[in-house]
């Protein structure tokens, strides 16, 4: 499999997913502020679309009334059931021996750093003024 440009860092709000159609599959890509993450998006209980579930932090505990946020740790709450899935690994929280979804690998990288393609288009300068679109050719 090869990588395959989805957006721009800006196309998806902190906390939030996009979902993107890459090779046959349903990807949901989540921005957690300072990382990305990819899952698949159906969830395997339902089928529900895991972008559209809530972003959440790890919640443990010592014991009752003792909990802490695991900030690091970041899952997805499929927004049918709320089964939740670790957005690293995609394990499930709900039945982690059996039930996991898969994960991909995601980078962000500068624009100038990608090949350019063979193809080119004619470009025209486009400016605005007093609120009109003006195409220059």
């Amino acid at each position: 499999m090869g990588q395959h440009i989805v957006c721009r860092v800006d196309e998806i709000p902190e906390r939030e997913a996009k979902l993107v159609h890459v090779e046959g599959r349903d990807i949901a890509i989540f921005n957690l502020g300072d990382r990305f993450a990819a899952i698949a998006n159906r969830c395997p209980h339902e089928g529900a679309d895991l972008c559209r579930g809530k972003v959440a932090a790890f919640v443990s505990a010592d014991g009752p009334g003792q909990y802490m946020m695991e900030e690091e740790r970041v899952m997805v709450r499929c927004p049918w059931h709320g089964w939740e899935f670790d957005l690293k690994n995609g394990q499930s929280y709900c039945d982690p021996r059996r039930m996991r979804v898969k994960s991909f690998e995601v980078n962000v990288t500068d624009g100038s750093a990608l090949a350019e393609g063979p193809y080119k288009v004619e470009v025209f300068d486009v400016s605005t003024e007093d609120k009109y679109v003006i195409l220059t050719i």
